[in-house]
């Protein structure tokens, strides 16, 4: 049977933060609605897809200009082919509404405070609206106004531009386009007490209602483990091997600790590094330092908040940056970071084709000093693990997978009310 310490691991569903249904179901339409980027062509679902798990199977998502969805998604073609990859992996998006998550994105840039006067430190600072329930809300936002996830190129659309003059100048715009479609308007009026009529909706109710949405469509307790804590029916042999391992000698619990299994901290893995990285107007090459361009400390340098394991068997690749395809590859690197490096080749990323961005894909490891900088910052200490072991992590990884996972809520609309092709 579990011990008492395990129960500060049970993840209680009243730890969630309470969201409308009818909010959900209006944010599960403008979810896969391209109506929200600024041409027309890609929605967040078409990254954060249900066929995939609220991911897209890639290491670094195709955004704005690209073509399909999940590994099949292609770069695009002509004047509308991608100009960049995206910077990060396409994060999952599992228990994103527990009260307990406080900080999102890779680096941390969004989380909640007092700072600004609105709730939340992010990117729009001062800008960011008023009246957004949850940081779930606030960060849906952001996807919106980025030029090469949904935005589109300057002079492309009015969102675009609008970005381009200051962030907070393109919420209105596209919370128009939402509220004068009947359907929309009609719904809004109807799920949110204080909407009287569709003008009053704004960029807010959007991303209440998005966050309304995430918050429930991908909420997910009743796993294998679960079971194991609440009611103590025993693990797969193969699974309890990775359990006693896990909590144990592998020392997984010193950043993946918790309900949730993530500290919300960050650290350091010296994960391969490629891509377009996410520069700063004065970094000489593609790189990323990780939290430190948020918080502008050099101990902070190369460092990605911890995420959760909660399904994690379901939301391949991993990493920051997605640089293994597999639980194992992952595990193989945490326990041996060195030996990982050495054996990494750069065909292991699933990287859509993009020939015209080829000579950035991996130049930053033409560059040893960079590399040495990245190396300098491993947090992780090495830990001998034979293959039977890792393949009893796997195990563990997998009994975390919620039984209804693939089976949420609301998944993918068949239609949207713009009428714009669903993904």
């Amino acid at each position: 049977m579990p011990s008492l310490a395990a129960e500060e691991l049970r993840l209680d569903p009243q730890g969630f933060h309470p969201f409308d249904p009818a909010q959900a179901r209006i944010g599960q339409l403008l979810f896969y609605d391209k109506i929200l980027s600024g041409n027309r062509n890609i929605s967040c679902g078409t990254c954060h897809h249900h066929d995939f798990a609220g991911t897209d199977g890639l290491s670094l998502g195709i955004g704005e200009g690209g073509e399909g969805v999940g590994p099949e998604r292609t770069a695009g073609t002509g004047r509308d082919r991608i100009a960049k990859r995206m910077s990060r992996n396409a994060p999952a998006l599992w228990n994103l509404g527990h009260r307990e998550v406080e900080t999102l994105f890779h680096d941390g840039r969004l989380s909640v405070s007092d700072h600004f006067g609105n709730g939340f430190s992010s990117p729009a600072e001062e800008w960011l609206p008023r009246g957004l329930e949850t940081v779930l809300a606030a960060q849906a936002l952001f996807p919106l106004t980025a030029q090469f996830e949904m935005a589109g190129n300057p002079r492309e659309n009015e969102i675009a531009g609008a970005v381009h003059d200051r962030i907070d100048r393109a919420w209105p715009i596209l919370a128009k386009r939402v509220r004068t479609i009947p359907a929309y308007g009609e719904m809004f009026v109807e799920a949110f007490d204080h909407v009287d009529a569709p003008e009053e909706v704004t960029i807010v109710e959007i991303g209440n209602a998005l966050a309304a949405f995430i918050g429930t469509e991908w909420q997910s307790h009743d796993s294998p483990w679960d079971d194991w804590l609440r009611e103590g029916v025993p693990l797969p042999e193969a699974a309890e091997r990775g359990r006693q391992l896990f909590f144990g000698r592998a020392a997984c619990t010193s950043c993946h600790s918790g309900p949730l299994f993530t500290d919300h901290g960050f650290h350091a893995l010296w994960l391969p590094p490629f891509g377009p990285g996410r520069m700063r107007d004065f970094d000489p090459y593609a790189r990323d330092v990780g939290r430190m361009a948020e918080s502008n400390r050099l101990e902070d340098a190369y460092r990605f908040r911890t995420p959760s394991l909660r399904n994690v068997a379901l939301t391949a690749p991993y990493g920051h940056n997605g640089a293994y395809p597999t639980l194992e590859g992952i595990i193989a690197h945490h326990a041996d970071p060195m030996a990982a490096r050495a054996a990494w080749r750069p065909e292991t990323a699933r990287l859509p084709e993009a020939p015209w961005l080829a000579a950035i894909d991996f130049v930053v490891w033409q560059d040893a000093a960079e590399m040495a900088r990245q190396a300098r910052a491993l947090d992780i200490e090495p830990v001998p693990l034979s293959p039977a072991e890792i393949s009893d992590l796997v195990a563990f990884l997998e009994a975390l997978t919620g039984a209804t996972a693939q089976a949420t809520p609301l998944g993918r609309p068949e239609t949207v009310p713009s009428g714009l092709p669903v993904d």
